[in-house]
């Protein structure tokens, strides 16, 4: 899936700069489905990028991509970047849908494996005014999102939305390979980058997950 937006304005910006590079059951046993489109394309950034005219600071990173073993649940598991985007994980996933609990990175990055786009926010309080701003703006994001054919009802899209207490800006997103962190909820560029990153990663399905 391709956003225009991003292909004309954010990896237009990308060339002109010269920073991208060249180039049923929860357990995968009971998956099915092909490749993610792009998995074997490389559209890494040789550094940060800073989209313009963002209404606030946003960066936009490619981390290298990580080995990516299952490891039992419950296993500390370093990753290169925060949030993670690829790595070790555990050998289950997390449903596609929203979450009002911080869910381990092991079942979020097995999700990105699977396609899913996973956008995070982190607050003082739940219900502080900043904090329920940004969970509606996400929450609108997230709906923007077309629906998906590989999805079969109560899931729509291969997105996630959840706290998370470890990330380093109050809003982040993560697909397979791929980071994105904000002061805010700034919708073109958050948008944007669901759109080109949606459904990359190397293994394209939407067989549910686990809820917790």
């Amino acid at each position: 899936m391709r956003s225009s937006f991003f292909g004309s304005v954010l990896l237009g910006a990308f060339f002109s700069a010269g920073i991208l590079l060249a180039c049923s059951s929860d357990d995968d046993a009971g998956s099915s489905g092909g490749g993610g489109g792009d998995a074997g394309v490389d559209r890494r950034l040789a550094q940060p990028f800073v989209p313009p005219n963002a209404s606030c600071p946003v960066v936009i990173e490619s981390p290298a991509i990580l080995e990516s073993p299952h490891v039992p649940e419950g296993t500390v598991i370093t990753y290169n970047s925060n949030p993670p985007s690829s790595g070790p994980h555990y050998p289950v996933w997390a449903q596609f849908q929203e979450f009002d609990k911080p869910i381990d990175h092991g079942y979020l990055v097995h999700s990105m494996e699977h396609g899913a786009v996973v956008l995070l926010y982190k607050c003082q309080s739940p219900t502080e005014a900043a904090c329920v701003q940004n969970v509606e703006a996400l929450r609108k994001v997230r709906d923007a999102v077309k629906a998906d054919p590989l999805c079969v009802d109560p899931v729509r899209a291969r997105v996630i939305l959840a706290p998370d207490p470890r990330i380093d800006r109050p809003v982040a997103a993560a697909a397979w390979g791929w980071t994105y962190k904000a002061d805010c909820v700034d919708a073109p560029t958050l948008g944007a980058f669901i759109a080109e990153n949606y459904a990359i990663g190397p293994e394209n399905f939407c067989s549910p997950g686990r809820t917790f």
